[in-house]
Order: structure tokens, then sequence, then C-alpha cells
């Protein structure tokens, strides 16, 4: 096992750090008073500060969707902190990272992740992204990785143009509630023509007690280039609720490619509602790879609008729930220009009383002749407690687009138990064998080292789960 441990299922990550300085400390809820401030200590521009007050009245006079409300009746908006700033600058240099901060992300295994085989890291912590490094191979490139405040800073004009195009604030009301309050996250931009061989990484962790993550992730993959970003997620054990509200918005020009991994890891104290949607211009490609294991409550629809001819459009997503866990995870995928072609392959796992559920959309507009689509669902339940659910929504405006829907549900087959074990393996080294057949087809889409990682993973979600 390397270093970059993500033991999802004893929840090896749930410390918390206490000697954590803080800028500030606000009180909790949300007011003007409170986006205010989160603007005045970024020195933020006009356009922006005003966008946020904008997005908060948003937020404020707008109801939540139904099935939101319905999963998430007790969530108190007044009892979290928005914005906490940890003391210290960001730094570029591993060693000039407070002693309790490095040794979070060393016990997260990030530096020698960063060594290994990535391009760029961001760790943010908290609010504020508080480590952050491009290689300079990729900056000779013209290849900007940072994070947003810092693109604010000094990309202004590129993330005015952007910010706020593909998902506006008022398309729901999480993505309000981020655009008014947003913190941290990435920012990506690749030149024409220009091939990021290697991964780019974010990791996000929470460490407070009714904290609230609300980084903002842009990526613009101009004309020809290519990119994979990958991020992962943490949080301590509370006896609290934390919130995590992410938005991330995508660009994708003619004939550029994009695929962004996510490992999720949230302790299961925390609700995890995030916007995340891509736009893909002619002849373009998009590939979301899900990966959905932990939180209290995970609601996220990764969404691909084609809007150029012969764009392609691509989501791969796995979800586990475990006691008293909820996944309600899915994709959307619009055709807005003809000849667009879109995949989607939902896996879910659900135990010890887990919920799983896909809530996915596949819109043909009308003139978007020559569409192709296809979704494939698999549950895989492993007690008579679990549940798994299907909400599939297809809206079809032209008469030969070519759309299908298959969906399984099953439960492992003692005959393949039986097998398996009589080549010497225990029971519960035979059912972690099997989900990890099931899963197979998006484990083969991630790096080496992601894919070993995320096998193991798998294994340790299964020990217990026998007897």
């Amino acid at each position: 096992m390397t270093s970059f441990d993500l033991d999802l299922s004893k929840y090896n990550l749930g410390w918390s750090d206490t000697d954590v300085e803080y800028a500030f400390k606000p009180a909790k809820g949300l007011d003007q008073g409170v986006v205010d401030q989160i603007s005045w200590w970024k020195g933020e521009p006009r356009w922006m500060s005003d966008m946020r007050q904008r997005s908060l009245r948003t937020f404020e006079r707008k109801p939540m969707a139904e099935w939101f409300a319905i999963n998430m009746p007790d969530i108190d908006f007044q009892d979290i902190y928005y914005y906490l700033r940890p003391a210290n600058a960001q730094v570029s240099e591993w060693d000039d990272l407070p002693e309790q901060m490095k040794a979070t992300y060393e016990k997260l295994g990030i530096p020698e992740a960063e060594r290994k085989y990535l391009a760029g890291v961001t760790a943010q912590y908290e609010s504020e992204v508080v480590f952050h490094r491009n290689r300079e191979d990729l900056e000779r490139r013209g290849i900007l990785f940072c994070d947003m405040d810092t693109a604010l800073r000094e990309y202004p004009e590129l993330v005015k143009q952007y910010f706020g195009t593909v998902i506006p604030s008022a398309d729901n009301k999480f993505s309000a509630l981020n655009t008014a309050v947003w913190s941290g996250g990435s920012f990506i931009y690749i030149p024409p023509g220009v091939e990021c061989e290697m991964p780019l990484q974010a990791y996000f962790r929470i460490n407070s007690e009714n904290a609230g993550q609300f980084e903002r992730t842009l990526i613009i993959a101009d004309e020809g280039s290519q990119v994979h970003y990958i991020e992962g997620c943490s949080a301590p054990v509370y006896t609290k609720d934390s919130l995590h509200s992410a938005v991330v918005e995508i660009i994708v020009k003619p004939s550029a490619r994009v695929t962004y991994t996510t490992i999720q890891n949230w302790s299961p104290n925390v609700y995890n509602l995030v916007t995340k949607r891509a736009r893909v211009e002619a002849e373009g490609h998009m590939e979301w790879i899900d990966g959905n294991i932990g939180s209290k409550l995970t609601m996220k629809y990764p969404s691909v609008y084609l809007v150029g001819p012969k764009a392609t459009g691509e989501v791969l997503s796995v979800a586990y729930a475990g006691a008293g866990q909820h996944q309600d995870a899915g994709a959307k995928m619009v055709h807005a220009a003809p000849e667009t072609t879109s995949k989607i392959v939902s896996k879910s796992i659900s135990k010890d009383g887990g919920i799983t559920a896909y809530r996915g959309l596949v819109r043909i507009e009308e003139g978007a002749y020559g569409c192709k689509s296809h979704v494939q669902c698999d549950a895989l339940i492993l007690d008579d407690q679990s549940e798994s659910r299907t909400f599939p929504y297809m809206e079809v405006g032209e008469r030969d687009a070519q759309i299908g829907h298959e969906a399984t549900v099953s439960k492992i087959a003692d005959e393949q138990l039986f097998y398996l074990m009589s080549r010497g393996l225990s029971q519960e080294q035979a059912m972690g064998m099997v989900v990890n057949g099931f899963i197979e087809p998006i484990t083969r889409t991630l790096p080496m080292e992601y894919a070993v990682e995320w096998s193991r993973l798998i294994e340790l979600q299964m020990e217990g789960s026998v007897g």
C-alpha cells in the first residue's frame, strides 16, 4: 500500500488538529456582514463583492429542491462557520507549512504523492489554500494552475470572463450559497494545443466542527488541449454535522479533452452537496470519474452540456453507502448540438442498511439530430437492510436519437462465493474480489497508483461484511 492511504472503511482520517491558529473565527451563521467580511479579507474587486451579495439574496429566497429537502430536513444553515482562515499565509515549499498542518498532510500522503506522480498539487485547509506548487516545466508551457483566490488577483480578466458562465449563481440553492461564500478551490488554464501529461491534484480538508467548505474550481481547456485533474477530500469525525458545497465549472474548447477524477473521502458527519458542470464545444470530450465513499449524505450529479457538433461526454460513477449513509449520485447529459454522444455508467454498492440512489437526466434538444446516449446503472446490495433506488429521466426532442438505458440490481451469488472460496480465499476476500470486479469499469480508467488505492479501499470496505 502506498503512503497515499485513503482508508475509507475504518475512516482513519478522522482525527482533528486542535492547535491550529486562525486569523479570525467569525460567529456561526450567514448574513450580509459575513459575506462582506470574506470579500474584505481577500481584497477582492468590486464586481466579485457585488456578485457575492446578489448570490446571498438569491440563496435566501430560493427554495430547496424537493428531493434535497426530503433527504436533509435537519440541516441548519445558521449553525455553520462559513469562513475559517488559517493564520499562516500560503506557501510553495512544504517545509514552510506550520507543523500541525504539515503533519496532517503527511498522514494523508500528499508530499509523496506530489513527488512521485503529480504534475502540480494544491492543499486546501478549511477555507483557504495553504500549500500550492506548480511544476516549472508546466509554467514554461503556459499552463496556469493555482488556487481561485490567486487567479482572481493575477488573472482577473480571465476569471471574470468565465466565472459563473457554466453554473449561474441562481442555478440552484447551493450554487447560490457557494457563489456568496466561496473560498479556495483550483483554477486551471491549458493553452491551445498543450497536453498536460501528468495529473494535477487538489486535496480538500475540513478540520473544525460545524465547518463549511465552499471551494470554487474553474478549468479552461483551450482548443486542442488536454488535462487530467484529481481531487481528494477528508474531514474529522464529529458529533455535529459539517457542510461541503463546492461548485466546479469546466470549459472544454473545440477538440480539447478534460478528465476530472474525484476520490471522495468525507467522514460520516458531512453533508456533501456539490454542483459540477462542463460545457463542451465541437469535437471536445469531457469525462467525469466519480468515486463516492463516505459522508452522511452525498447529492452530486456531474453534468455535461454538449454544445458543439460531435462533442462527447462520459460519466463513470461509483457510490458506496454503509451504515447511516445515503449516496444520491448520478449524472446529467444535455445534447444541445448535432451528432453528439454521451455515456453514463453508474455503479452502486450498499451495505449495513446504507442507501444508494441513481438520479440522472439525458436530454436531446430540438435540432440536435444524430445524437446517441447510453445509460447503464448497476446496483449491488450486500444485505437485506440496504436499499438501492433509481430515478432516470429522459427528454427527447429529435426522432432519430438513439438512446439506451439498462439497469440491474443484484446480490452476490452463493455460487460465486463458493467457487472463490474453493480456490483458497476467505469469505471476506471472495466478497471483496467480486465487488472489485463489479466496479472494474471505473477502476481501469484511473492512473495506476490511484487504481491500486481504489481497489484496496473497496477491499477494506468489505471487512466485517460477512458472518
